[in-house]
Order: C-alpha cells, then sequence, then structure tokens
C-alpha cells in the first residue's frame, strides 16, 4: 500500500519530482530518462512506471527554460528507448511463452495474459500501436506477440511506428502546452487527467467483456 501511495504522489507531482532529478543530475538525466522508458516498455514487472506523465512534463519543463536539456535530443533518445525496451520485451515473450503467467502471481496474472491476448486478437499488429497509450497494456502487448509467434519484420514495423508517435506526441504536447499559466498552475490535475484518459479505457473494456462473458455462460 506504502508503494502505492508513492508511484501515485511520483506521478502526480511529477513535475516536481523531475526538476529535482535534473537539479540533482543534469546531463545524467537523459539516461535516467532513457532507462524509466525503457524499463516500462521492456519489462512485463514494471507496469507501473508513469510513461505519459513523465513525457510530458519532461517537455513541459524543457520549454520552461533551466533545465540545460534539448527536446530533440531527449525526442531521440527516448524514442530509441521506446522502441528497444518494445523489442526485448518481444524477444522474452517469445523465449518464456505463456508459462510465467500464472493465477497466484500478482503481476504475471494469467488473466492479465488472456485479456491482452483476447486484445491483440482483437486488433492484430495495431495493437503495438494502440498499446503504447495505455499503461499496462503497453507492458504486456509487446510480450504476447512475442508469446503468440508474431513476426518480428511485421511486430519491428508497428513497434517503430508506435514508439515515435507516442513519444513524439506526449514529448511536444507538454512543450507546446506545459509553459502556458493555466496548465503550470494546474498541473497535477493536467497530469491527473492524462493519467485517467489513457488508465480508464482499458479498465472499462476489461468490465465489459467480463460482463459480456457473464451474459453468455
Amino acid at each position: 500500500m506504502e508503494f502505492i501511495l508513492y508511484v501515485f504522489d511520483f506521478i502526480i507531482h511529477i513535475d516536481k519530482h523531475l526538476n529535482e532529478i535534473i537539479v540533482n543530475y543534469q546531463f545524467w538525466t537523459y539516461l535516467i530518462l532513457f532507462i524509466i522508458i525503457f524499463a516500462e516498455t521492456g519489462f512485463v514487472v514494471t507496469p507501473f512506471l508513469p510513461g505519459d506523465p513523465l513525457l510530458f512534463a519532461a517537455g513541459a519543463l524543457i520549454a520552461g527554460g533551466g533545465t540545460g536539456l534539448n527536446i530533440y535530443l531527449l525526442a531521440l533518445l527516448l524514442f530509441i528507448a521506446a522502441i528497444a525496451g518494445n523489442q526485448v520485451n518481444y524477444l522474452l515473450g517469445n523465449y518464456f511463452g505463456p508459462k510465467v503467467f500464472k493465477p497466484e502471481n500478482r503481476i504475471l496474472k494469467y488473466s492479465y495474459y488472456e485479456k491482452t491476448q483476447t486484445f491483440f486478437l482483437k486488433h492484430g499488429g495495431k495493437s503495438v500501436v494502440f498499446s503504447r497509450f495505455f499503461p499496462v497494456l503497453r507492458t504486456f502487448v509487446p510480450f504476447v506477440a512475442g508469446v503468440i509467434k508474431m513476426p518480428i519484420s511485421k511486430f519491428s514495423y508497428y513497434n517503430i511506428t508506435g514508439g515515435f508517435i507516442w513519444i513524439v506526441s506526449f514529448l511536444f504536447l507538454g512543450y507546446l502546452f506545459g509553459n502556458l499559466d493555466f496548465v503550470k498552475n494546474n498541473f497535477s490535475w493536467v497530469i491527473l487527467i492524462i493519467s485517467l484518459f489513457t488508465t480508464l479505457p482499458p479498465i472499462i473494456g476489461a468490465i465489459y467483456a467480463k460482463k459480456s462473458e457473464a451474459k453468455t455462460s
């Protein structure tokens, strides 16, 4: 519970936490953000990392000036991190298969695998792109793509496309609008709205699917 509260506080006040990282680590901030994006997309055990809020906050702080970070260099590095992370996740799924998902596992629950597989089979290769914009899904979809042996050339195409759209859209949205007075004065609320906007659709979809299953059973 304490860990969940810490993660929630970090996300809601991500601008302050990110600013502390920039002040303390300066140039090494590039590497820290690279690792966070890589880990969120590369390992199924780290779906809690704040990809969307982090990208928006990074763009907003750079727009405000004084960070010493270059928006274009950061975009390039995080694009590479997103692509590499998904590719590693795919390879891990390809290697381990569905056996790592178990009912008693808190993170790698078999029900998560089933729901992600359903999402993947419904949307095909486009799910690799769509999942970029939804926490948890963007962590599990690449793994499931590997599990079901999606051709790596096809996966790589959608991986690159989705990674580019995801990084550029959230990072530059923050860069373009994060410096507005309204956004700066209500930053926590903006981050909360972004988090809800990207988190709720998969939850609603899962609830709807569960109700549909109950009706047919």
